[in-house]
């Protein structure tokens, strides 16, 4: 019986692992992100999904949008590793229209949404913060800095967002 269980726990460790290619894993939108072109106020949002691969199990990768008043896009902050592989800084930026995207297969989670008059006060702050990240051109999976580094360093930037992180957010500790 024991031999069964453990044939049974290697396959479902071993499907578990066998994650989809990252170039074809789903990067649509969750659809819980305000649409720029109907919602028209300052958006502040900041997500999390389960990290790609095996790591899911573990962690989650976290990043924040923004859309100041009228934008027709979010701009879209998120710090990954694999950019500091390729000589690239770890920190990104880019506009899109949807934030909300699965991150390589994993759905999103809301964190955090602030919308209209307490967005637009915020947005400058944090894009200020945004651009004193010391930890802009480095990744390092455990302890830090990494994905979850940079939204607890705004957070302890610009405390009126009282933004918290999941306890899974491994690495968000780094930045205290």
């Amino acid at each position: 019986m024991k031999k069964i269980l453990y044939v049974i726990l290697a396959g479902l460790l071993i499907n578990a692992c066998s994650n989809n290619n990252w170039r074809t894993a789903s990067r649509e939108s969750a659809g819980i992100a305000p649409n720029p072109e109907i919602n028209k106020n300052a958006v502040i949002e900041v997500y999390a999904a389960d990290a790609y691969s095996w790591r899911g199990w573990f962690a989650v990768h976290t990043w924040i949008a923004i859309k100041t008043q009228n934008a027709p896009n979010y701009t879209v902050y998120e710090v990954v590793g694999w950019r500091v592989k390729s000589g690239l800084p770890a920190l990104r930026s880019y506009q899109t229209p949807i934030p909300d995207r699965f991150w390589y297969g994993a759905k999103p989670e809301k964190l955090l949404s602030i919308q209209g008059e307490k967005a637009s006060d915020l947005i400058p702050k944090i894009s200020a913060a945004i651009q004193r990240y010391p930890w802009a051109n480095e990744y390092t999976i455990f302890p830090g800095p990494n994905s979850n580094t940079f939204p607890a360093w705004i957070a302890l930037q610009v405390p009126e967002l009282e933004l918290t992180l999941p306890f899974n957010a491994i690495g968000s500790g780094y930045a205290d």
